[in-house]
């Protein structure tokens, strides 16, 4: 609102100077330091409507600030600016009551917008200093990418709610570290944390996995076993690659989303949940919906909070930190010491990752351990990068067809170095896909062209144009390519 009186701490003349400006121009009074001791003046006299605070002050740390700011004003928003561009950051300043974390550098507009906000929305301020958890430490979210700065801010809005959150991102993006970080800094942090991985339970025994079983529900069940709910009570459960879960195991599943209570496989006795449900996916549940592979409400039930995780190369910013990181945790692991040159880094920032994180870290795991010398080359990776393409498998097999084109797309233009591959990419693929996936259609229905027109759902004479293209000849069943 216009006319009202902004505080602003910030050690820095020329951003003091900027965020004074632009706050001026947005019709608001303006009172800046650039230390603690006065801040905390001009709030305990009752000055200011909002405080604009960087974490790092020459005489105090705004975090030893604000819990006493919320003692005497509780109401009073308080946005806080970090350079320290950390999800320890983006937790801590949740956890002490901050209206808004904003990592440096930040937008003008959206500090205005934000201040807007604050100042409007009563409410949300009344709740600010409601039930901040315990705080843990630990976490293994590396990233200073602007990519990482909204999933961390994300992260520590959520901590004070008990929303449902899915959160999807290719293989080895680190789908998990969020979720346990929602854990940890959640209101249920006293509480287990469950996973379970639906692609690594056969569909049997998805529902006896998740909701436990009787004595004597079916052959084998000797004892009463508690399932994944009841383990996870009072704590998280976090399912994970959910698009691997078969119908009849998502019916049972939102129905107790919906009745907040289950039975067990065999049971009568109806059990309340107790739970926080995390949902993980690689795949694309929207087109699993489309193709009648996945329910659309149960989505919905699931996706209240969307976090999507970018893939690595996405933000090869945060490749540096996550280097050292890894180097560091394998020698507290007892490996070697290792440093690595930053002609290697160059080196591992322009591969593609197809794998991600999980890919990177492996990398620094057998560099640790294969490599000699103390300092990591840009050869060593190369060497390394090369070696471990070429003892890729022709086919995954383990994987569905989207992540295998996309780590073989990967390996693809990793061949490539720095430079692109020629042009005509995707005709070039398309024509590839198209004769393996038409000549399998034909030895599948034994020649039988309409037959595989029905199967491979195009027309008749679509088929013929494609098999004369192709070159695909049919020799009394049997094919052949010229």
């Amino acid at each position: 609102m216009a006319g009202e009186t902004i505080l602003i701490a910030e050690d820095d003349d020329g951003i003091r100077m900027v965020l004074n400006q632009a706050l001026a121009r947005a019709g608001y009074v303006v009172r800046a330091t650039g230390n603690a001791a006065t801040l905390w003046h001009w709030v305990n006299e009752g000055e200011g409507q909002l405080v604009i605070t960087d974490v790092v002050l020459p005489d105090e740390n705004a975090f030893d600030v604000i819990p006493k700011i919320k003692k005497i004003r509780p109401h009073l928003p308080v946005v806080v600016m970090s350079a320290e561009n950390t999800l320890m950051t983006a937790i801590t300043a949740s956890e002490q009551g901050a209206y808004e974390y904003l990592p440096k550098p930040f937008d003008l507009n959206e500090l205005i917008t934000i201040v807007g906000r604050a100042l409007n929305d009563v409410e949300v301020r009344k709740t600010l200093t409601q039930h901040a958890p315990d705080k843990v430490e630990g976490i293994n979210l590396i990233g200073r990418s602007a990519a990482m700065q909204d999933i961390y801010r994300v992260i520590a809005r959520l901590t004070r709610t008990d929303l449902t959150v899915m959160i999807s991102g290719e293989s080895g993006t680190g789908k998990e570290l969020v979720a346990r970080a929602l854990h940890d800094h959640g209101f249920r942090n006293k509480g287990p944390f469950v996973a379970v991985n639906m692609a690594a339970i056969p569909h049997e025994l998805i529902e006896s996995e998740l909701f436990g079983h009787e004595k004597g529900a079916f052959t084998g069940a000797n004892t009463r076993t508690a399932g994944r709910f009841e383990q996870a009570a009072g704590g998280t459960l976090f399912l994970d690659e959910i698009g691997d879960m078969p119908m009849k195991a998502q019916t049972r599943l939102l129905r107790v989303l919906q009745e907040s209570e289950y039975t067990t496989v065999g049971g009568t006795v109806a059990i309340k949940t107790n739970v926080r449900i995390i949902a993980a996916t690689n795949r694309d549940l929207r087109h699993h919906i489309s193709q009648g592979l996945f329910r659309e409400d149960l989505f919905f039930r699931l996706n209240v909070v969307p976090i999507r995780i970018p893939p690595l190369r996405e933000r090869t910013e945060d490749i540096p930190d996550l280097v050292q990181h890894f180097f560091s945790l394998v020698a507290q692991e007892g490996l070697p010491q290792k440093s690595i040159e930053p002609a290697a880094i160059a080196v591992i920032v322009k591969h593609r990752w197809p794998g991600n994180v999980r890919e990177l870290e492996n990398l620094i795991r057998r560099l640790t351990v294969l490599c000699s010398e103390e300092t990591i080359t840009a050869q060593n990776i190369n060497h390394e990068l090369e070696h471990s393409l070429s003892e890729q498998p022709p086919m995954a097999v383990a994987q569905d067809l989207s992540d295998y084109v996309e780590s073989y797309l990967g390996a693809y233009f990793a061949r490539f170095g720095d430079k692109l591959p020629p042009d005509g990419l995707y005709q070039r693929f398309i024509s590839e896909v198209e004769h393996p996936l038409i000549s399998a259609a034909l030895v599948a229905t034994n020649g039988n062209q309409i037959q595989a027109s029905s199967l491979l759902g195009i027309n008749r004479n679509t088929l013929r144009k494609k098999i004369k293209e192709l070159e695909i000849e049919i020799v009394k069943g049997v094919l052949h390519s010229q």
